[in-house]
């Protein structure tokens, strides 16, 4: 990566970048039916890939960190980075494997999804040293977990040279490795079923308490349509509503994007306030296209959604 580059880093994320196939029903097939689908969209994907090209669609600079398989599904993950300008100097291909892929089906009617993936079979990452430069160069280090021993040297990397690590606690992704991870990142965004099953706790409010005594300086906990509850040492807690939107048709993306969105604010200096709004903003106009990041908006296209809801 040229000198160039890194010095002009907003973000870089570590993460598994995934090809999704959106497969739209009317209603989920039982054994053995045969149905017709309304309709499919090819999109990248992941956690952490997502919140990258979020970001970059909003005007920050990106940078992902991952390995992709020589395969179609690598060549359309990256073709899809590079059309949303997210810098692919630190993507390595392996050109004898294959790249993720996640089949998702949504139901037209209400947007709830299925997902089946496959993995791939290209190799995680180990030694990310040579990456060290674009790391510690950035504002914020983005990593949800995978690829875990080189998020673990990312995350010292970054401390060492002040930088600010961010962590996103996905849906259904609590295991026990991550408790290596969460005492050491400063942003903390994890979903519901996460909080509660890192914490042990039943309530929202005490899991977002002992998440931040646990070491983050910042936890978010995300809940759907039921928004989001930030949780700060400077500023003490609040609840920030979800947007009710009209023609709900796909929630695919929603979390990463309110993560990349989130990240947005904080390394513009918005408020905290104002970064929980403007990321639940972004995730709500995400709900209107199919796939996930289909559905990004520009600041542009945020900022009259919020001015439309003030007037």
């Amino acid at each position: 990566m040229s000198d160039e580059v890194t010095k002009m880093v907003d973000v870089v994320g570590i993460g598994v970048s995934t090809l999704d196939m959106f497969t739209v029903i009317d209603t989920f097939p039982k054994t053995r039916e045969v149905q017709k689908a309304v309709t499919m969209v090819l999109d990248g994907g992941g956690p952490v890939a997502t919140a990258m090209v979020t970001l970059a669609k909003l005007g920050a600079n990106t940078v992902m960190i991952d390995n992709l398989g020589g395969d179609w599904s690598g060549s359309l993950i990256l073709q899809d980075f590079k059309k949303y300008n997210v810098n692919t100097d630190c993507v390595e291909i392996f050109p004898e494997h294959s790249s993720s892929v996640a089949n998702i089906l949504v139901q037209k009617s209400t947007g709830i999804r299925a997902i089946i993936y496959h993995p791939g079979s290209v190799p995680e990452l180990k030694d990310i040293s040579k990456y060290s430069s674009v790391i510690q160069a950035a504002k914020v280090l983005h990593i949800n977990g995978r690829h875990l021993d080189a998020s673990l040297q990312a995350i010292d990397m970054a401390k060492k040279a002040g930088i600010k690590v961010s962590f996103d606690g996905g849906a259904n992704r609590y295991h026990l490795g991550l408790r290596l991870i969460v005492p050491k990142v400063d942003i903390c965004i994890v979903a519901k079923d996460f909080a509660l099953a890192y914490t042990n706790e039943t309530s929202i409010e005490y899991a977002g308490k002992m998440l931040l005594k646990n070491g983050p300086e910042l936890v978010v906990i995300t809940d759907g349509v039921n928004g989001s509850w930030v949780f700060s040492n400077d500023i003490g807690s609040f609840h920030q509503p979800a947007f009710k939107v009209k023609n709900v048709v796909d929630t695919t993306g929603c979390g990463d994007s309110y993560h990349g969105a989130f990240l947005y604010g904080l390394t513009h200096n918005m408020s905290l306030k104002k970064t929980s709004k403007f990321a639940s903003a972004v995730a709500a106009l995400n709900t209107q296209s199919f796939g996930g990041r289909k559905g990004l908006p520009s600041v542009e296209t945020v900022e009259k959604f919020l001015l439309s809801y003030e007037s």
